[in-house]
């Protein structure tokens, strides 16, 4: 009993990444996993190895994420409405509206099995930008780019898996691609190791952040820079933008503190606002999207009691 649990317990993290890319929600994909591996854990015993393990797993996993009570499609701001002002009465929706962050260690396995360049391939695939073109799919074609192009599977096993025709999938792998290719985005884009200038880059961030130089901040960013707080539905573009509300309705984060950690294969900083009583309380998961010089995307979620425990991060730094 206890071997069998561990087999499966074995891959909870691979599960874990690939229902995060079906589903947007780190939540829902904890959900997921727990669902797929109490079916593989009944089903075992008949389990006949005409597949391999991690395959069945697979397997069972995109159907849990098919499942038409749980698979919906979420949004990051910048997909959801048009750019917006800094003086625009904000808006906020529900969670479940808002593709949500996940950490690098839940979902990119460390197996040493993985050579570098698939562990590229997981990085890449858990991307806030990719997720959310993801999203754009209808969940069976979702499934199928996963299932061929993350995880390498044969289009035969990819046809078994999703109870489909080797045909259907060809077609269905088409048209995603296709979908992909007009985002400008693809897995060919692989994300590689931060270079040197990337991570001074990210110093110069922390620094002026302590300082709360807005100035400096600004010109970090990109000249298309985009910069979003779910759960509003306000999003903004360019430099200037973002100084403007740095320095108007976000003045609250003057004196904040940053931890570093890492998100969706990205860079990402807990962030903590001076509270009145001293010590500082959880305010904001900044994920950022960066080029070689510039940050291009800074979206930072405040959905803090419920992601700052999945990051393994305190609700509250004392003073």
């Amino acid at each position: 009993m206890a071997e069998g649990i561990a087999q499966l317990e074995a891959h909870r993290t691979a599960l874990t990444g690939h229902c995060y890319r079906m589903l947007g929600s780190i939540t829902e994909a904890e959900d997921a996993v727990q669902e797929t591996l109490l079916r593989a854990w009944r089903a075992l015993s008949g389990f006949d190895g005409r597949s391999s393990l991690r395959t069945w797993l697979y397997r069972i996993a995109t159907h849990v994420c098919l499942d038409a009570r749980t698979v919906r499609r979420r949004f990051r701001p910048s997909c959801a409405r048009s750019v917006g002002t800094t003086s625009e009465e904000l808006t906020a929706q529900p969670r479940e509206h808002w593709i949500e962050p996940i950490p690098d260690a839940l979902a990119i396995p460390s197996d040493s099995d993985l050579d570098p360049a698939q562990v590229v391939l997981q990085r890449q695939s858990i991307r806030l930008a990719f997720v959310a073109a993801l999203q754009r799919l209808p969940p069976k074609q979702r499934a199928a780019l996963l299932l061929s192009d993350v995880l390498g599977m044969p289009v035969a096993e990819v046809a078994s898996s999703l109870d489909s025709t080797e045909p259907a999938i060809h077609s269905a792998l088409q048209r995603a691609r296709t979908t992909l290719a007009d985002s400008a985005l693809s897995l060919d884009s692989h994300a590689t190791p931060l270079s040197d200038s990337q991570v001074q880059l990210l110093g110069r961030y922390v620094d002026a952040f302590h300082r709360y130089d807005t100035a400096a901040l600004a010109s970090l960013c990109r000249d298309d820079v985009t910069f979003s707080m779910p759960p509003y539905e306000l999003w903004l573009q360019g430099p200037q933008s973002v100084q403007t509300w740095l320095q108007g309705r976000g003045i609250g984060c003057q004196g904040s503190r940053l931890i570093a950690t890492a998100a969706c294969g990205s860079p990402a900083f807990a962030q903590y606002r001076r509270s009145p009583d001293g010590g500082h309380t959880a305010w904001a998961l900044a994920v950022l999207s960066i080029d070689a010089q510039h940050i291009t995307d800074w979206c930072s979620f405040l959905d803090t009691e419920t992601l700052f425990p999945r990051f393994g991060l305190p609700l509250r730094l004392p003073g």
